[in-house]
């Protein structure tokens, strides 16, 4: 191999711009004189194969599914309480974004805790609706198969954690006269979904930017 692997063919991971994966194959394609290693990856919560250089893994935050212990910790700091966060919707998402890319399950339970308390004191705008379901769908994904249970089984666990201080939070709203997600975060809403989609078209292609000639093979679905 041109690369050296990080991960074997069979060998669950978690790519989190994207979801938990599974390494179908470890291949390498030739442009030039140039030789280039890439993993193939089937993502199951989209059906979809990836196909993402080697060299690229780190910078997209793709890492191995943790253990039960890790996990189990993870599970367990959904119960604490985020404190203060700030009203400014805009920056909360950027920061939970980032939060993604960073991609530990330590800072997915982080996003979903955050968003989870915040919804119970205001409903969420639709872009952090959507960085939310995300980052509950990864965190439920990655504990079912590090802890060996149902997915079924990891979101009751989920839910059992978050409930509690959410019904703290609906009892005692936080109220904030400069609190910024109004009304007005709802009327972009074509145009919020059509830039959050366009950020997940390109971290899923963000491969592909760094590696020259190969960007029309960096997706295909599965046959």
């Amino acid at each position: 191999m041109s690369d050296t692997t990080e991960f074997t063919v069979g060998q669950k991971i978690v790519y989190p711009s994207q979801g938990v994966g599974e390494i179908k194959e470890v291949f390498e394609k030739k442009s030039g004189d140039k030789v280039t290693s890439y993993y193939r990856i089937y993502i199951e919560v989209s059906d979809m194969i990836v196909m993402v250089p080697v060299a690229n893994v780190k910078m997209l935050g793709i890492r191995p599914i943790v253990g039960a212990e890790e996990a189990k910790k993870a599970l367990e700091s959904l119960g604490q309480d985020t404190g203060p966060v700030t009203s400014d919707w805009k920056l909360r998402y950027q920061m939970n974004l980032d939060l993604l890319k960073k991609g530990s399950i330590e800072d997915i339970a982080s996003i979903v805790r955050c968003l989870y308390q915040r919804s119970k004191v205001k409903e969420l705008p639709i872009q952090e609706r959507k960085l939310y379901d995300s980052a509950k769908k990864l965190l439920e994904d990655e504990i079912s198969f590090a802890m060996g249970i149902s997915t079924k089984e990891a979101e009751s666990m989920l839910h059992a954690k978050l409930e509690p201080l959410g019904l703290v939070r609906e009892k005692k709203p936080i109220i904030d006269p400069n609190d910024e997600d109004d009304d007005d975060d709802f009327l972009d809403s074509g145009s919020s979904d059509k830039d959050d989609d366009d950020e997940d078209e390109d971290s899923s292609d963000s491969a592909d930017a760094n590696d020259g000639d190969d960007s029309d093979d960096d997706m295909d679905d599965e046959d």
